[in-house]
């Protein structure tokens, strides 16, 4: 087979969708599937999945196709703005002695596009937004990951997180909390990643940008 082997379109999917043989159905569905595959919320990978879930519904794009695991970035609004989304959480499934300690892991990558196969020359933050989703509740007999009273997020333009002196390569809750300004609700999280994406911009074309977004939030 010489032929190339070009990127395949995902379908979204319903859930009904039968397992089958050929044109035999079995007696289980894809929403089966995804009942036994994806109920813990509180695990690490499902739960960064939850949290770029809940971004793109904020964002009003959760019912645009599908997600797409291996883009250079998570999301892309209507608008172009693209995000990358990070979470983190003070409760795990397993035993603690200790709520965990929050930091965000945010360094430069290649970029791999699924279209070429091919890795770009040059490691970069490919977003204009950076999501900080964190999973905000501390107790284990309540924690409810489909309650968004229960999550916090802070947000932040990439050319803030490109102008730190400190670590490229993670962040601490700490650090975040005082360059973002504070947290914002659900609620607030699409506005606050518009105006991230317009103090990215500015920061990329300062003589364009209106003086209030000159400056980034808490410089």
């Amino acid at each position: 087979m010489n032929e190339p082997l070009g990127m395949l379109d995902v379908i979204r999917q319903s859930g009904a969708e039968k397992f089958r043989a050929g044109a035999d159905e079995f007696g289980f569905d894809l929403l089966s599937f995804w009942q036994w595959a994806c109920s813990d919320l509180l695990g690490n990978a499902t739960r960064g999945i939850v949290a770029e879930f809940l971004v793109a519904r904020a964002l009003g794009i959760a019912d645009d196709g599908v997600r797409h695991e291996w883009a250079a970035y998570d999301l892309e609004t209507r608008e172009g703005v693209t995000v990358e989304v990070k979470s983190s959480a003070y409760l795990q499934r397993w035993h603690q002695d200790r709520l965990s300690r929050i930091s965000f892991v945010v360094p430069k990558t290649r970029a791999w596009d699924p279209r070429t196969n091919l890795l770009s020359d040059e490691a970069t933050r490919k977003a204009q937004v950076y999501v900080f989703a964190l999973l905000a509740h501390q107790d284990k007999a309540t924690v409810n990951p489909l309650d968004l009273d229960q999550w916090i997020f802070y947000v932040l333009p990439t050319s803030v997180l490109n102008s730190r002196t400190r670590s490229q390569h993670s962040i601490t809750l700490g650090t975040l909390h005082e360059i973002s300004g504070g947290p914002v609700t659900y609620q607030d999280l699409r506005a606050a990643v518009m105006q991230a994406a317009q103090i990215n911009t500015a920061a990329a074309n300062p003589a364009d940008a209106p003086d209030a977004l000159r400056t980034p939030v808490n410089g």
